[in-house]
């Protein structure tokens, strides 16, 4: 039988709601939820959805939402809440030495990596980018430096050939569920002062910045098979775009929103120059292969099929994509 916890939950985004719905339903005591403080609306601009918050709220949990977790007066409320141990997942700042001391069993951290593959905020997306055939979480003991405590528990699971980001994130949100009450079974055996868990070798790290608006634009110099992940990886933000140089007429924003990479095509040219045009199919060179547009967004318009893209936009042989023109 599970030894129960009192538990403290730091999260914030969607990726955290499994584990703490679990961990409601457990044998563990949760104590609070910690968040990241909801910003105030800007005009008529929506609020940005609050899934943990949210659920909290259903369930009677009361709620946290410090401005800075490390100041000393966060530190005060934490420590009034006597709990054992912190579980963190997507909360969004990082923890000092001093925050995570007032944890008397420390603090374990739910990352949808492999670490020490793929640290910091967006591993999920930078993963798909950069063409990883498998993925996984890992739910560490925390340290105050940036997912680089010991490894309690990983799970493994490939990636999907045309699994984008969104649906990756659900699939890892759920199965880091049982991989986080299995560290939490840890915990509650370890004396508090025997090493705990697999440290990480440094030297296998590799970074998952925060994504920026400027990583979407398409490089057509890169390989069919790299734009077409980039098209995965960066769903639903920043999403991958490119600029159309018609013949005649304006420049246009395209989001591209579905591709695939065109297999037994013989047309070729240089990278960004539209190669094939028909009724359903628009094919654009890149640094190495041919590249299906198969389904398109144009600038203040809906997403829509490449077939009706062109009935609506005709498009020709010879017209360039905004990259190497």
């Amino acid at each position: 039988m599970r030894q129960p916890l009192r538990l403290l939950m730091m999260g914030t985004g969607p990726f955290a709601v499994p584990t703490f719905a679990s961990l409601l339903d457990s044998v563990h005591q949760v104590v609070a939820l910690v968040a990241r403080p909801v910003p105030p609306p800007k005009g008529r601009v929506k609020l940005p959805p609050a899934p943990m918050r949210d659920l909290a709220v259903q369930r009677g949990v009361p709620i946290l939402e410090p401005e800075d977790i490390n100041v000393q007066a966060s530190r005060q409320s934490l420590a009034a809440l006597d709990f054992q141990v912190l579980v963190a997942c997507d909360y969004g700042q990082i923890l000092s030495a001093d925050t995570l001391a007032v944890a008397p069993l420390g603090g374990i951290n739910l990352h949808a990596s492999l670490l020490p593959k793929y640290r910091g905020a967006a591993p999920i997306n930078w993963a798909i980018y950069r063409g990883e055939a498998e993925s996984g979480v890992t739910v560490l003991h925390m340290t105050s430096r940036l997912d680089s405590g010991p490894c309690l528990v990983q799970r493994r699971t490939p990636i999907g050939p045309d699994e984008d980001a969104v649906q990756l994130e659900g699939r890892l949100s759920e199965i880091g569920v049982d991989a986080v009450h299995e560290a939490l079974d840890m915990i509650a055996r370890w004396d508090g002062h025997s090493p705990l868990g697999a440290i990480q070798d440094p030297q296998l790290a590799t970074k998952a910045p925060r994504l920026k608006k400027t990583d979407g634009e398409v490089l057509w110099t890169r390989t069919a098979t790299q734009i077409a992940n980039q098209v995965r990886a960066l769903k639903p933000w920043p999403s991958t775009f490119t600029t159309w140089r018609p013949t005649h007429g304006e420049t246009r924003r395209l989001i591209l929103d579905r591709v695939s990479v065109a297999v037994g095509e013989q047309a070729n040219g240089p990278p960004g120059r539209v190669v094939l045009v028909d009724k359903s199919r628009l094919l654009v060179a890149t640094g190495d292969g041919l590249l299906s547009l198969d389904r398109v967004q144009p600038a203040g318009k809906r997403s829509m099929d490449i077939g009706e893209f062109l009935r609506g936009h005709p498009m020709d042989v010879g017209e360039w994509l905004a990259g190497e023109a």
